[in-house]
């Protein structure tokens, strides 16, 4: 098993360090075609740009898997008059989480510039409201790493608005199994569906049901996966686990999400899922992600005919500096296992 631990680490930190806000997603998902097509397994994308990669199976009635590969991002709003960039976030986030952050921007024509997110008043040497300044978006902005004082100077670049804004991932593993990066939500659960590709080609399983595992890249703006295939009758989102508050998620275990900010989730999968993790011993807790929604939510309010369930490894400061650990990652890569009848 000590393989596909050292294969979703390393698949982990490759995914942060691809640039993927939401709608920005074409080299990550080219990078994970690739991957899956290395393994033996025939993809193809939907209009959106997700990539779907399918196992076959004894019969054509398919199960699926989903993570979504896009990330929490910015795009620029417009130029100030002194050459610094105003941004507007996509996804959901806080402002003092990305703050101090290094960044790039991403233009239409292929350019990367590196930056800074900074509030308007970033020293306590030179403002008298550094440290109380509301951080929102119009009291935020990015400092370029070029000697530019304009906004014609920044034109001249070849920056406008528009232009997509990627943070730095900032990966770190520890030597005693914590991983640490941003975009963990969702590119740990990537790494770890991968794994479990990387394990049918190795021991040529062949599942029940035919597989499509689903890589969708609108879910931080709420409609990665509204459309599916249609032989898709039962899907499981793989995302993170909220840890935090009252909550009972922790980063060495994988959660069961009973019910989120969208309702509950399919009572039948949902208490098969606890049996399976119980019967294998897999390290879980239930629970209720109060400020949350997923891909399932999403396939099910676009009118799909399917009973879904969320499950993930625990991530603590979610869209924010986050952290998982290696556990946890497994107990979610066994409980997957387990769900889909794979033996290793």
């Amino acid at each position: 098993m000590n393989a596909y631990q050292d294969y979703i680490v390393k698949m982990i930190e490759k995914l942060v360090n691809i640039p993927s806000p939401s709608g920005y997603t074409k080299e990550v998902m080219s990078f994970l075609e690739e991957e899956a097509k290395g393994f033996g397994f025939a993809c193809e994308f939907n209009r959106k740009g997700g990539l779907i990669v399918t196992v076959p199976g004894k019969k054509e009635e398919a199960i699926g898997l989903l993570a979504h590969a896009d990330t929490l991002g910015a795009m620029v709003r417009s130029i100030d008059a002194n050459g610094n960039l105003i941004f507007t976030n996509v996804g959901g986030f806080t402002l003092q989480s990305v703050e101090g952050t290094y960044c790039k921007i991403h233009t239409r024509d292929k350019k990367t510039f590196t930056g800074t997110i900074l509030s308007k008043s970033p020293a306590v040497h030179s403002y008298d409201d550094a440290r109380t300044l509301e951080r929102t978006e119009k009291n935020m902005l990015i400092r370029l790493d070029e000697e530019v004082t304009s906004k014609a100077e920044v034109l001249e670049l070849g920056i406008s608005s528009g232009d997509y804004i990627s943070f730095d991932a900032m990966f770190r593993a520890t030597e005693n199994g914590f991983i640490n990066s941003r975009h963990l939500d969702d590119k740990a659960s990537v790494a770890v569906l991968f794994a479990l590709l990387k394990a049918a080609s190795e021991t040529k399983w062949i599942p029940d049901s035919t597989l499509k595992i689903m890589i969708t890249n609108y879910e931080e703006v709420g409609f990665g996966a509204s459309y599916i295939p249609k032989e898709v009758t039962e899907l499981l989102a793989v995302d993170m686990g909220s840890v935090g508050d009252d909550l009972n998620g922790t980063e060495v275990a994988v959660s069961i999400c009973a019910k989120d900010s969208r309702g509950p989730y399919d009572y039948e999968m949902t208490s098969s899922l606890i049996s399976l993790a119980k019967g294998k011993n897999i390290p879980y807790v239930v629970d209720i992600f109060p400020h949350y929604g997923s891909d399932v939510s999403a396939a099910l309010s676009g009118g799909n005919d399917i009973k879904g369930a969320l499950i993930g490894q625990g991530v603590h400061a979610s869209h924010g500096t986050e952290r998982t650990h290696v556990k946890g990652l497994m107990a979610t890569f066994d409980l997957i296992r387990a769900y889909l009848g794979m033996e290793l």
